[in-house]
């Protein structure tokens, strides 16, 4: 064992919800809690599905803008008011932007409600999984971590589901998006009667509420050693500092062991993003179009099925987390997402590369003023005078679509411009289909393979890891300071993604796209073998002791060697 840790077998998983049945208190704490992860979901989803299209990424930019000032904000409030207060002030921004987008006039008040609901989103994103971690035993804690991160894609589950139920009904959105309303309520209701977090508690000073939580949380064998370790954490910041209430940038950057967590714990929120799932979880629908199926209500249920997986996947992370560690979990997601944005960009190139060709003689059969004016001004017989659908569909003067041939959907069809007339003349021309995102492809199902291994070996790894490790990596000290800049970091990256993504990919194509999103997943892979520690099983004040020493365990599947003799396996390196 590493300093005093319970060794961890194949029965953690087990144990935790043994635990959870002896002490149905620690699982209380760790649902309520993570109920602010179910609104984070069903909200992400359901404002971008309502929204129109030509908004889309407006309305998805401004609510990571609304996130990445929650998340500043919540580093600070954490710290200074509480946990507990914090979540319960998420839960009002959550109700106040759930009220403002369902009574929503136009597209303006639908972004201001949106950038409410942002900044409970961002307060909450930090805030749910530190409370939840330092209100969990740490033999399981990185499950019960993880019930937060399963609650925000059950909460995308249950949006798509719902989306996908109400496609055709007119006037629904409304109470759809108002309904995100009432889980903020109940979680509120829940908080009130928790207790505050018993470590920031401690550090304020009250000594005999923080005991008298722990003693509800642990076991009695075992209280008595994190009261103690406790009380040294605390100790430790008053030597050092003179003073436990101060908090700068330089004193953040000055510390070892906080400028070390800081770059495994930002690094692995950046990181999370750049490899691309918030892309595919945004514009899932928009993605399965481009692999070539035409119907909208095709899209959406294929995406229901992607968003099932990932919760899924969660579930999987509940699994192992404990029992595999995080660094591993980290490194088997990262070379499954590294295979999947292989197979993704080759199917996307081969798609685009051969797209069926656009006829004269299929485009004739439609009124002239229908003609896509770009292929009407093009002489298909001049030099580079070819037109097929991906050239269609990128056409510069207006934007124009695809009408696949009524005898096949890969044989030549016409091109047209992109509006209501064309596509309703399109549908009435023997059931053709129409295309305006990509093209009709034989390969379209083995794209959708693609996405769904991307979605089984993302979110058991990098869709949670990233949350756990940065809830128990800071010290007590900087514990809120550190988790705001990391989940701020995570915020900006989120929002780099979600503005460029439908710029670039008609900029430079899908398929360039997914391979940029590859490389990065690369450099990721790269980043977690040398930068990752191992925090399993340790409980949190442990885990500062060991980022003082920094051993970095590259040889990250070999089993811990003893604390005694001071020895570890793998390499020691500094930061």
């Amino acid at each position: 064992m590493e300093g005093g840790v319970h060794e961890l077998d194949g029965s953690t998983f087990k144990e935790c919800f043994s635990l959870s049945w002896r002490n149905p208190y620690v699982l209380r704490l760790a649902f309520s809690a993570g109920i602010g992860g179910l609104l984070f979901g069903y909200d992400t989803v359901l404002t971008t599905s309502v929204a129109a299209a030509a908004m889309q990424e407006m309305i998805v930019s401004m609510a990571v803008a609304g996130a990445i000032i929650g998340a500043a904000i919540g580093g600070w409030t954490t710290d200074r008011f509480g946990r507990r207060t914090s979540i319960l002030v998420a839960d009002f921004l959550f109700f106040a932007g759930a009220v403002v987008m369902a009574s929503a006039t136009g597209p303006a008040q639908l972004v201001v409600g949106r950038v409410f609901v942002g900044l409970g989103v961002g307060m909450a994103s930090m805030t749910s999984p530190l409370y939840i971690s330092e209100a969990s035993p740490a033999r399981i804690r990185g499950a019960l971590v993880s019930t937060n991160g399963f609650l925000i894609t059950g909460g995308q589950f249950l949006a798509y589901l719902i989306n996908l139920a109400f496609t055709k009904a007119p006037g629904t959105w409304r109470w759809m998006l108002g309904v995100a309303a009432v889980p903020a309520v109940v979680q509120f209701g829940l908080m009130l009667f928790l207790p505050e977090s018993p470590r920031w508690l401690y550090r304020k000073g009250r000594a005999e509420e923080a005991e008298a939580i722990l003693r509800r949380i642990y076991s009695a064998e075992e209280v008595e050693r994190e009261i103690e370790e406790l009380k040294e954490s605390v100790a430790a910041e008053a030597r050092e500092r003179g003073s436990s209430e101060k908090v700068s940038l330089a004193a953040l950057l000055r510390t070892a062991t906080v400028r070390r967590g800081l770059v495994a714990g930002v690094g692995l929120q950046v990181f999370q993003q750049l490899v691309g799932i918030n892309t595919v979880m945004y514009y899932s629908p928009t993605i399965v179009q481009l692999a070539g199926f035409a119907s909208n209500q095709t899209a959406l249920a294929l995406s229901l099925v992607t968003s099932g997986l990932n919760a899924l996947g969660s579930i999987v992370s509940i699994y192992f987390i404990d029992r595999t560690g995080r660094k591993k979990l980290l490194v088997v997601s990262l070379v499954g997402v590294i295979l999947s944005l292989g197979v993704l960009t080759a199917v996307f190139h081969e798609t685009t590369s051969h797209s069926p060709a656009v006829s004269a003689a299929e485009t004739g059969r439609f009124d002239s003023s229908l003609t896509c004016p770009d292929y009407r001004l093009q002489s298909p017989a001049s030099s580079g005078g070819f037109w097929d659908c991906t050239r269609c569909l990128k056409a510069k003067s207006t934007e124009c679509g695809f009408c696949a041939s009524g005898a096949g959907k890969l044989l030549p069809g016409a091109c047209l411009v992109s509006n209501a007339t064309a596509r309703d003349a399109c549908h009435g021309a023997g059931g053709r289909l129409w295309y305006t995102r990509g093209c009709p492809s034989r390969y379209g199902w083995l794209a959708l393979v693609g996405l769904a291994l991307y979605i089984i070996f993302f979110s058991p790894g990098m869709g949670t890891v990233p949350w756990i490790v940065n809830s128990e990596i800071y010290p007590l000290r900087y514990r809120g300071a550190c988790g705001g800049a990391a989940a701020t970091a995570n915020w900006v990256s989120n929002l780099a993604v979600a503005q460029s993504f439908l710029s670039l990919t008609e900029a430079i194509g899908v398929a360039w796209t997914f391979l940029i999103f590859g490389g990065l997943s690369v450099a990721a892979l790269a980043f977690v073998l040398v930068c990752v520690p191992e925090t399993k099983g340790l409980p949190i004040e442990e885990v500062e002791k060991m980022l003082e020493r920094r051993e970095l365990r590259l040889r990250f599947w070999a089993p811990r060697a003893g604390d005694a003799d001071g020895k570890e396996s793998g390499k020691t390196a500094g930061v």
